[in-house]
């Protein structure tokens, strides 16, 4: 059956427009990607999270005494407030596999009522962004802070004399961070704060589009992201160097992979047909930050791309962003169970600015699927 004005579409949407924005973009035949007009990997490199968050959501870098204000803003945002502090113990406690993107979404729907967010669609654009700024800045505290609860210790309070970045690898690891290390994290979460129209966004400005809250929003995001095809690859792509263990076995692990139709974590894109510019410049920080590990991920990276380039011919599937992630995240003390997170501090800045753009519509996101089961209407059996 034909439905009225129907368009088919590419499974997965692949190459659908299916709005404007002024946030950023993916070229993946050219592999680069960019935030407002700059290249997110120069702004990586150069700019703090700070500087990049306001981007986000102002349009443009601030000045100096723009910085301060906007640093001296977030300060008190980061601290965890008493109505989800309370929880935090049980919600940390739940389940027999400590799950914390599940936590972080119980917690921030807890704040969303205590603070009364209010509909999308009720409040004017001042409250939409201090609704977006405080789920920014306390989704760090609240992640930290399971984490650190499921490990028997205390909640650290965040510290207003840290960076984004720095404060980060404090509050999960209890440690002030060196320089080089949080320098590294801060590229990381700068590199990850938005790409494109993923599975995620699209989710959080679906939501948005009904005129929901930030934190409505947010948390169908969290969802999206939580599946090991979207955010959840870090820690996997550096299990996959632990089941190789040796470079003699990379080519009988990777054949083996591929003959299973099991897919290597860490490897191939949806959209880029070249190298993931992200992994290029996580690639430069664990070369400098040095190590045997690195000396490894180095050369499995190198052969799985020449085995799979011999397996599947004309797929370019190259390293992502998921694989160098992994490595530095490891090398600057970051648990496992914590490296998703960890994307999902920087994203929930990507996904915000989403929602608050998306905010500014008024049509509702509502597209049709092509029914294919049995003609109906079908006799009702009594």
């Amino acid at each position: 059956m034909s439905i009225t004005g129907a368009i088919d579409v590419p499974p997965g949407l692949r190459n659908v427009v299916v709005t404007e924005t002024g946030l950023g973009d993916v070229r993946g035949d050219e592999g680069f990607y960019h935030y407002r007009q700059y290249s997110a990997i120069d702004l990586a490199r150069k700019k703090t999270v700070e500087d990049v968050w306001f981007l986000m959501f102002e349009g443009r870098l601030p000045s100096d005494d723009e910085r301060e204000q906007f640093v001296a803003e977030l300060a008190p945002l980061r601290v965890l407030p008493s109505e989800v502090r309370e929880v935090l113990p049980a919600v940390a406690a739940a389940g027999a596999t400590f799950n914390p993107l599940a936590g972080l979404r119980t917690a921030l729907s807890l704040l969303a009522a205590a603070r009364g967010l209010p509909p999308l669609w009720d409040a004017d654009p001042v409250r939409r962004t201090a609704d977006a700024m405080l789920v920014c800045a306390v989704t760090p505290t609240i992640l930290a802070a399971l984490y650190r609860l499921r490990q028997g210790e205390e909640p650290l309070e965040p510290r207003a004399d840290l960076t984004a970045a720095a404060n980060w690898l404090y509050l999960v690891t209890g440690r002030e961070p060196d320089a080089v290390q949080a320098r590294a994290i801060e590229h990381y979460l700068i590199a990850t704060i938005d790409h494109g129209f993923n599975a995620s966004t699209f989710t959080a400005r679906v939501i948005a589009s009904t005129g929901a809250d930030v934190v409505s929003a947010v948390a169908g995001a969290i969802g999206a992201f939580s599946g090991p095809l979207h955010g959840g690859a870090p820690d996997r792509a550096l299990a996959s160097l632990d089941e190789i263990g040796t470079p003699d076995r990379i080519d009988e692990w990777v054949r083996a992979k591929v003959t299973a139709g099991d897919r290597i974590m860490g490897f191939g894109h949806a959209v880029y047909r070249t190298e993931d510019p992200r992994s290029l410049m996580l690639r430069d920080i664990a070369v400098d930050l040095g190590g045997d590990l690195v000396d490894f991920a180095t050369t499995v990276e190198g052969r799985i791309v020449e085995v799979l380039a011999e397996l599947k011919p004309g797929r370019n599937l190259y390293a992502n962003v998921e694989f160098y992630a992994g490595v530095v995240m490891e090398l600057c003390g970051l648990p496992r169970l914590m490296f998703t997170p960890t994307f999902a501090v920087s994203r929930v800045i990507g996904w915000t600015a989403n929602i608050l753009e998306q905010a500014a519509e008024s049509k509702i996101i509502r597209p049709a699927a092509r029914y294919i089961g049995e003609p109906p209407p079908a006799p009702v059996p009594t």
